[in-house]
């Protein structure tokens, strides 16, 4: 019987133990820290999602640079998962990493700012057109923080966000549409209030149902990625955003735009490509070029209206900010990237190599005979296992087959090829090559010529 993959289980079985022993027996090193590391790490690893690879142990890294990371049994890999977009402009960029030894010297934290605070708040200005910013460790704070500012201000409880959204672990999203059902996620651990109280959740590209939701007049935000990602990539119809951005407007509404994967569209964002306007911009991850940090930018209007809000609070803390934001070496790295990594020229290359990478992915797909589709937003180029792009998050979720994933991410593994562990994501950076876009495509053929032989059509 045909699978929903076009894939048929007793191959790919197959493939994955075969897979799984050559891994292993690959990797004494790899699998001697796996066992140290159990002892005091719980799960063996410092954050026990590291676990979700395809793996039988964890793979140690011990080098990266570039395009390219070494593993701890001394094997060289081209990295297409680039930190699942933490390192979308390579492993320790040229730029960064000297602005970073350069600070190094003078100092990592001190809880005031210096030359490059003024610096790089024009470079953001500059480059997303808001004119004022602030910080934070993560992307995941960034939001968080975002949230609170955007209920200070209008004065609203609810936030609104798509079905199947990833925007770090910031609480208020954990909410899922289950059979159309607001429903909180059970993999949410220690949740100790109802999300439903104050999260409001509806498909991407439901123009009806976004209209409904705002109605209610209590929303103070939509947080949204302009493209969703982490659930699979799945792409705004033609004028979807442009009716969204009118309704968030008009029921009184922030639109936030979290930008931290989609930066891959171009060097100044999803939003700033397509004319989305946001009322706020957040991008983590990539923007200090893999050192921990992320920002927020807002509009004049807002700017006002935030300090209008925290000078009628009575003092003490507002639940924004942590000692270690933007601390000296975070804001060099962001300088460094804004300045000399986030390049029009390192665009060119990196969307010009997806596009390549995209096309030979559709060849592939075409070439067996599978009901797959291929998208893409500029340097980010996503496969999944269904005949057309979906259209919201529960299509991109029951397009997902997990062990089919971790059997072709671990083939690849083996063949010196990583790409993101969730989902079939594949980045390119500034220094991938022609050729390294070549040998993820000749191994993917290998692994499909393999899983679809004559036995099993």
């Amino acid at each position: 019987m045909a699978h929903p993959t076009g894939i048929h289980p007793t191959p790919l079985a197959a493939l994955l133990a075969r897979e799984r022993d050559r891994y292993t027996a690959a990797r004494p090193l790899s699998q001697a820290l796996a066992q140290r590391t159990n002892a005091h790490l719980l799960y063996g690893v410092p954050l026990h999602w590291m676990t979700d690879w395809g793996t039988p142990f964890p793979l140690f890294v011990e080098q990266a640079r570039g395009a390219r990371f070494r593993d701890a049994d001394g094997h060289e890999y081209v990295d297409f998962c680039l930190g699942d977009t933490g390192a979308m402009f390579g492993h320790a960029p040229k730029d960064v990493a000297a602005a970073v030894n350069r600070q190094s010297q003078l100092g990592f934290t001190t809880m005031l700012p210096g030359e490059d605070a003024a610096r790089v708040g024009e470079l953001l200005a500059e480059r997303f057109g808001l004119p004022f910013w602030q910080f934070a460790m993560t992307a995941t704070d960034a939001n968080r923080f975002v949230i609170r500012w955007a209920r200070a201000v209008t004065g609203r409880t609810k936030v609104l966000v798509f079905n199947g959204c990833y925007h770090g672990t910031a609480d208020d999203v954990f909410v899922d549409l289950v059979d159309g059902v607001p429903t909180q996620r059970d993999s949410l651990l220690g949740q100790a209030y109802n999300l439903n109280d104050h999260t409001v959740v509806v498909e991407f590209n439901d123009l009806a149902a976004l209209e409904a939701a705002l109605a209610q007049g209590n929303v103070a935000c939509m947080l949204a990625e302009p493209v969703m990602t982490n659930i699979g990539m799945v792409l705004p119809q033609p004028g979807f955003w442009a009716t969204a951005c009118s309704l968030i407007r008009e029921a009184g509404s922030l639109l936030v735009c979290d930008e931290t994967h989609t930066i891959s569209t171009g060097p100044a964002g999803y939003a700033k490509a397509y004319g989305l306007e946001p009322d706020f911009f957040v991008l983590g991850k990539p923007i200090g070029g893999g050192i921990p940090c992320a920002v927020y930018g807002f509009s004049a209007e807002l700017a006002q209206r935030m300090q209008a809000a925290k000078s009628a609070a009575p003092p003490g803390h507002s639940g924004i900010g942590t000692t270690l934001t933007a601390n000296a070496l975070a804001m060099a790295a962001i300088r460094a990237t804004l300045e000399g990594v986030m390049t029009d020229a390192a665009y060119a290359h990196m969307i010009n190599l997806a596009t390549q990478l995209a096309a030979g992915l559709r060849g592939l797909i075409k070439q067996y005979g599978l009901e797959w589709c291929v998208s893409q937003v500029g340097a980010r180029t996503e496969f999944q296992f269904c005949a057309q792009p979906p259209q919201n998050g529960t299509e991109a979720s029951l397009a997902m087959d997990h062990e089919l994933e971790h059997a072709l991410h671990l083939y690849l593994l083996n063949r010196g090829v990583l790409i993101t562990p969730f989902h079939n994501m594949l980045l390119v950076c500034p220094d991938t090559t022609t050729q390294d876009v070549e040998k993820l495509l000749t191994i993917l053929g290998q692994a499909l010529a393999e899983l679809t032989g004559p036995s099993y059509v």
